[in-house]
């Protein structure tokens, strides 16, 4: 159950809390001496008694208020510097909120945003740097995103009824929060159309934290098609015959020791064409995704240890799912392209081996070296796909592709190998103003040296080894990459899972990039 989100200009007082914002300093954001009256004089005193609470972004008092207050608790939530207040801090913020609203177990809340006498804030305040529906709309999303959880195997113990009831009591989450401000329509619309974004990161999520045996290629592609034909996306799936008829031996190899067959899932939203009635369809924008449902690593098998987080290997797909889903809900004004290669790499007397040579979708040979190098084989056949089929306008691929990347960025960055100045630009202004945190990485014609194959055209690892391990690997794709299409690589190895929560999300499966291309597409294409 996620929270639900209401607007308004005027206080209902009928939430279990009031909150009221301040800046650092303790600087009331709303006009209070009326509520302080409506609260008999509990904000002031509360103030006074709360020596460690002085406003910082996202910290938090709640105080039990009398009985006949008109509400259970009085909250008052910290907004920060003004100056340092935008849309990504304000999401945190209401995470934060979240978590608050939570720990206490208030279900209801009704939070202030500016003056509610106000009839246009900007008249209130004319040097802030974010409007007060923005910040009403970033603060409800931030609490959105924060309230996702997967428990959807969890069984409920059928114990005594004294259990039972502390178990529920234990388990209470925020179910309504109303933002009270005066412009409330240009809040809930700024929320409406970032509220698609979340929805796509939700779908993501959700895919990610699925169990392998649950979630494999051919499920994975009919969840998908169950998720957005609905909406209007054109399905296309490829399945392991129609595979083996194109000519897709990469992706092939990778799933041959599964009894799990792979798949290829193209995914198409027409959104420009449909506007326009265009006699002649505009190319595409292309989003390609790694969807390796469970990597073993196959013959060059990985470590026990940590083997049950290579559930995880298929976020790259996941966000370009999510992603999908997001243009459609919001009716975007362009052309999109998805396509995920679904693949279960597993060892067995089937599985491909170190020293085999396959033949891509492309034409080119591979020397599999490495069997644990797959998703670079699954993603090039994915790529040439699109470009032979789609002739796309850009391209951007997603992927958990290399250990290495986690070793540079740690779970903050996500590593972002772009062969186009403006792509790369786009994307990083996108990630700025989504919270989804890009670093270029190089792409060297020296890493691509790197691949070349003595005995076929190209190696599935390098001939430095471990060395510069993601750039080498974002050359390989790079070999596979037709000249003036501009493309960008992101490595999502250490941001599309993480194993403790977030201001805005729990911990496991993040949706890492949905809303990134979501914001990108929606600045830049539309």
């Amino acid at each position: 159950m996620t929270v639900d989100i209401t607007f308004s200009n005027s206080e209902k007082k009928k939430s279990g809390a009031i909150i009221i914002c301040f800046y650092s300093g303790k600087k009331a954001l709303s006009r209070i001496k009326d509520i302080n009256i409506d609260l008999g004089g509990f904000v002031n005193l509360a103030l006074e008694k709360t020596a460690g609470f002085d406003g910082g972004a996202g910290q938090s008092e709640i105080s039990l208020l009398p009985a006949k207050a008109p509400y259970d608790y009085l909250v008052l939530l910290g907004l920060g510097d003004e100056k340092d207040l935008d849309i990504v801090e304000a999401e945190k913020i209401g995470g934060k909120l979240y978590s608050a609203l939570e720990g206490k177990k208030i279900t209801t809340a009704e939070l202030l945003i500016g003056d509610s006498g106000k009839d246009k804030d900007k008249d209130n305040n004319k040097d802030k740097t974010i409007s007060y529906a923005d910040l009403a709309a970033h603060i409800a999303i931030g609490a959105r995103l924060r309230s996702y959880s997967f428990e959807r195997y969890k069984t409920k113990r059928q114990e005594d009824e004294d259990q039972e009831q502390a178990q529920a009591q234990t388990s209470k989450k925020p179910e309504r929060i109303n933002l009270v401000l005066s412009d409330e329509k240009a809040a809930e619309k700024i929320f409406s159309y970032q509220d698609c974004g979340v929805r796509g990161v939700f779908l993501a999520r959700d895919f990610v934290n699925e169990p392998p045996n649950i979630l494999y290629p051919y499920s994975y592609a009919n969840r998908i098609l169950e998720e957005l034909k609905p909406l209007g996306i054109e399905i296309e799936i490829l399945d392991k015959k129609k595979l083996e008829h194109h000519g897709m031996g990469a992706l092939l190899a990778v799933g041959q020791g599964s009894n799990n067959p792979p798949c290829l899932v193209i995914m198409r939203w027409n959104g420009l064409d449909s506007h326009q009635n265009a006699k002649e369809k505009t190319p595409p924008l292309a989003l390609v995704g790694k969807g390796v449902t469970f990597d073993t690593g196959g013959i060059s098998l990985k470590p026990g240890a940590g083997m049950d987080e290579m559930k995880m290997d298929m976020g790259g797909s996941a966000a370009v799912v999510g992603a999908m889903k997001s243009l459609a809900l919001r009716k975007a004004k362009v052309n999109v392209v998805g396509v995920v290669g679904l693949v279960e790499n597993m060892p067995s007397d089937k599985a491909y081996r170190p020293a085999d040579i396959i033949k891509s979708y492309s034409g080119k040979t591979i020397e599999v070296l490495n069997t644990d190098a797959e998703g670079r084989l699954v993603l090039v056949d994915a790529l040439s796909y699109v470009q032979k089929n789609y002739k796309p306008r850009m391209i951007i691929d997603l992927a958990t592709l290399t250990g290495a990347m986690i070793v540079a960025l740690g779970h903050e960055y996500c590593g972002t190998f772009a062969n186009d100045d403006s792509l790369w630009a786009m994307m990083d202004k996108a990630g700025e103003k989504t919270g989804d945190k890009v670093w270029r990485m190089p792409l060297d014609k020296a890493f691509k040296k790197e691949v070349e194959s003595d005995i076929a055209d190209v190696q599935n690892i390098a001939k430095c080894g471990r060395d510069a391990g993601s750039c080498t690997a974002a050359a390989f794709l790079w070999h596979f990459i037709e000249k003036g299409t501009p493309w960008a690589h992101m490595d999502i190895a250490g941001t599309a899972w993480i194993k403790k929560d977030r201001d805005t999300g729990p911990k496991f499966g993040t949706g890492f990039g949905v809303r990134l291309l979501d914001r990108l597409i929606a600045d830049n294409y539309e």
